[in-house]
């Protein structure tokens, strides 16, 4: 029996406000049954990126799953009336399925990220969660000839769960591209996870997590990140529009 939770449309984006345990406990339930499961962690970016690429919103409205990624989606959320528990992003996500996954005997692949990144984060990996098969990884840089090649690794490494470290929405795409080439049943885009867990890529401190600034981190340490920040601007003025229209 499926207890996926009634989306909320967050701008046109059907985002589920589950908690991370209800999260993991649903997406590992997908994996037991080997249901093809498609995993987007939406932040304000994504969504507002989703207004200015019709293709890439109509993907994301038939994602299996979108998670509340980003204080600013978590707010959304609930300023249109919403109970969101928390927030769920794609980092601590990826651990917790990891974790979890440790103890079910999940095979686990890595793909995506610089050379060298997914191996630093397999390594990583294993000493977080003892146990965990990495049975897996390949990096992100790639062109449409080495596709084929890509698919054989993942689909012959037996791996139930594949992470895509690529970037939104190349990410997302590619995941879409090849759905029903795909062997493994749960696949999860994760953007820059690898390198965070790989210690190449700095997280926000706890404290600035908890104070919804970590987006205010990410723009210290990377100030190219100033024009897509922009869109947080816009994010906010879109949502209380659309709650003054009662949507």
């Amino acid at each position: 029996m499926d207890n996926k939770k009634p989306a909320m449309d967050i701008l046109g984006v059907p985002v589920t406000p589950f908690s991370m345990a209800e999260a993991v406990a649903w997406l590992m339930a997908r994996v037991e049954q080997e249901l093809p499961t498609q995993v987007v962690t939406a932040n304000a970016e994504i969504i507002m990126m989703a207004q200015q690429m019709p293709a890439y919103r109509a993907l994301l409205q038939k994602t299996d799953l979108i998670l509340a990624d980003g204080a600013g989606t978590v707010w959304a959320g609930r300023t249109l009336g919403n109970q969101v528990p928390e927030r769920v992003a794609g980092f601590d996500l990826f651990l917790e399925l990891l974790k979890d996954g440790a103890h079910r005997g999940t095979k686990f692949f890595l793909f995506g990220a610089a050379p060298g990144i997914a191996e630093a984060a397999a390594a990583k990996a294993r000493e977080i969660a003892p146990g965990v098969q990495i049975v897996g990884t390949r990096n992100g840089y790639f062109t449409k000839a080495d596709e084929p090649e890509i698919l054989r690794q993942i689909n012959e490494s037996d791996a139930q769960v594949l992470f895509a470290a690529l970037g939104a929405p190349k990410q997302e795409f590619w995941l879409e591209e090849h759905r029903d080439a795909l062997k493994p049943a749960l696949r999860v885009g994760l953007g820059g996870s690898f390198d965070v867990l790989a210690g190449k890529m700095e997280r926000a401190p706890k404290w600035m997590q908890e104070a919804s600034l970590e987006w205010l981190f990410r723009l210290y340490k990377q100030p190219s990140r100033l024009g897509r920040m922009m869109a947080l601007p816009k994010f906010v003025v879109k949502v209380l529009e659309a709650k003054h229209r009662g949507k």
